[in-house]
């Protein structure tokens, strides 16, 4: 069959097809990534992300290709789970930008609006990394435009883009060595090819298979989950000295003399500074810079309508009994904005009661086996209340959403990229009131690099990891992430890892046991450091975490 051109409801069809075939096979998503602790996974994040994007769309039902992607960008935003979620979420705002206002596409026009969604997701990524779903979509997307070029049927562009996201997701091993070692594809990509297959099957009017994709146990082993895409800026040194932040409402007279461009504003700011952040709609841009020349900043801004919200402060200045006098005042004064708000994720009442204690003023509960969504973040971000906000995000697979849940904030928001919650609890401690935002980030960065992370948990599945032979069941444990000793023990397992994490520099030993730990247990491994490690300050706290009886924090 040919189709011309495709509209909404055909469009709107396609995303539930596409949301629908993932969910039926998120669990094979999450099995390729074999890395056997019980963490939430890609098919888990992919899908949770996909549903939100579905349900938008599903209410917000129209003829209107534009619209309908608008709703789709916008239920995966606030929906996002997980890298995957976030990268899932940016390749459809890129696409619901390209088709905007329009009420129906042609071939061409698709494929262009897929490209878009490429171009837009690579833009969100610090470091893309090749093998991973970014490089299953720009192929595909690539193979759609060159066949839009020769013919403008939709459904032979959709069928050229899944054919060559299929290849593509089978080179992904010849891109990341970690994933050429066994065999296997890139998780996320493999979820992205599923979004696709019901894409296509919705354009020819095929229902797509309920049945789940059986994936070969032998292709499950011995891989280990993959770097995020995502990398992280480190800012030891102050080089441009003035931290400037404001909004442009667009005006209309002055958008006819100068069109407004996100790529091209994005890119004229940067020659102003670093640490550049743009996030635009149609009615204005938010910007946030450090720069030498603050004043030429916001007169470059003003080319596209007037300035708002106007925010300029010295970094290199010491603020220090300043903000010390406003957080003493702000605690007294109720229902107003505090100078600074931390928002931390965390498993089990207790972690999360640990976090309170220390100052935290709003905890979300998740992490390990339920990566919580954008919106859910920002929901805590605004719950703070504050005119700075530090996330401290204490999962590696949280970290893309709550940036992504920065940039839709108004408030001034830090996102520190805790992996752990003990160097998540390392970076609250190295928070101070007194002193500025800047300085704070400084120090909660720094404090991470001085935690080392130990983890005892259960094997989901059995693997073989760094020649380390690993059966369901079997406790394992996770040095920084890394499975470093797995055995039926899980005390003979803690004491191993503890003596890994422990060396002549060490001082303090923090464990947090779960629920899966017992008095005796805790007593026993105590007795074991007071004897073999001495030298140690060693602290206990219940942290009633699920999964993990014990979590260590070495320093």
């Amino acid at each position: 069959m040919t189709m011309r051109t495709l509209d909404g409801r055909r469009f709107a069809d396609m995303v539930q097809q596409g949301a629908a075939h993932l969910a039926n096979n998120a669990k094979a998503v999450d099995a390729l990534n074999v890395f056997p602790v019980p963490d939430g996974d890609t098919g888990t994040n992919m899908n949770l992300s996909m549903t939100s994007g579905a349900k938008e769309v599903e209410a917000n039902a129209s003829n209107h290709i534009g619209n309908v992607a608008a709703a789709l960008a916008k239920g995966l935003l606030m929906g996002a789970r997980g890298n995957s979620g976030v990268i899932l979420s940016q390749l459809f705002r890129g696409f619901a930008k390209a088709v905007e206002g329009k009420q129906q596409v042609d071939g061409f026009e698709f494929a262009a609006a897929l490209q878009a969604g490429v171009d837009t997701a690579y833009k969100a990524v610090m470091k893309p990394v090749e093998g991973t779903i970014l490089t299953v979509a720009k192929e595909a997307a690539r193979k759609a435009i060159e066949t839009a070029k020769k013919e403008r049927d939709v459904v032979a562009v959709m069928e050229a883009a899944l054919a060559e996201a299929k290849a593509a997701l089978q080179r992904t091993p010849e891109l990341l060595p970690v994933l050429k070692e066994v065999g296997v594809v890139d998780s996320g990509g493999q979820g992205l090819v599923y979004v696709y297959e019901g894409f296509l099957a919705a354009l020819k009017g095929e229902a797509v298979s309920a049945a789940p994709v059986e994936v070969p146990m032998e292709e499950l082993v011995k891989m280990a989950h993959h770097q995020s895409a995502q990398s992280h800026i480190h800012t030891d040194e102050i080089e441009f000295g003035y931290c400037t932040e404001f909004m442009v409402r667009f005006e209309a007279d002055k958008l006819v003399q100068h069109p407004f461009s996100e790529e091209t504003f994005r890119r004229d700011l940067s020659r102003f500074g670093d640490s550049l952040l743009v996030v635009a709609d149609d009615e204005l841009v938010k910007v946030h810079i450090h720069s030498e020349t603050p004043g030429e900043v916001l007169t470059y801004g003003q080319r596209y309508g007037s300035l708002i919200k106007i925010k300029i402060e010295n970094m290199r200045e010491q603020h220090a009994n300043i903000v010390g006098k406003e957080a003493e005042t702000s605690s007294r004064t109720a229902g107003k904005t505090k100078p600074y708000g931390i928002v931390a994720v965390a498993m089990g009442a207790g972690v999360a009661e640990l976090f309170r204690s220390i100052g935290a003023h709003e905890v979300i509960e998740g992490g390990q086996t339920m990566n919580p969504s954008t919106e859910e973040i920002a929901d805590a971000i605004r719950r703070a209340n504050a005119e700075t906000v530090f996330v401290l995000p204490n999962n590696k697979n949280v970290v893309m959403a709550a940036k992504q849940a920065a940039e839709l904030s108004e408030r001034r928001v830090i996102v520190i990229p805790s992996k752990t919650v003990p160097q998540g609890m390392a970076a609250l401690l190295a928070f101070s009131p007194a002193q500025s935002a800047e300085q704070n980030e400084r120090a909660m960065m720094a404090a991470l690099s001085k935690v080392k992370t130990g983890q005892v948990t259960v094997s989901v599945r059995d693997t073989t990891i760094d020649g380390i032979e690993i059966q369901k069941g079997d406790y394992m444990g996770l040095f920084d992430n890394r499975i470093i000793v797995a055995d039926k023990d899980k005390i003979a397992v803690t004491k191993q890892l503890l003596d890994a994490l422990i060396d002549e520099e060490s001082e303090i030993v923090t464990i947090l046991y779960g629920e899966d730990a017992t008095e005796v247990e805790v007593e026993t491994i105590v007795a074991y450091l007071e004897k073999e490690h001495d030298e140690v300050e060693v602290e206990v706290h219940n942290g009633q975490q699920p999964l993990y009886p014990f979590v260590i924090s070495v320093e």
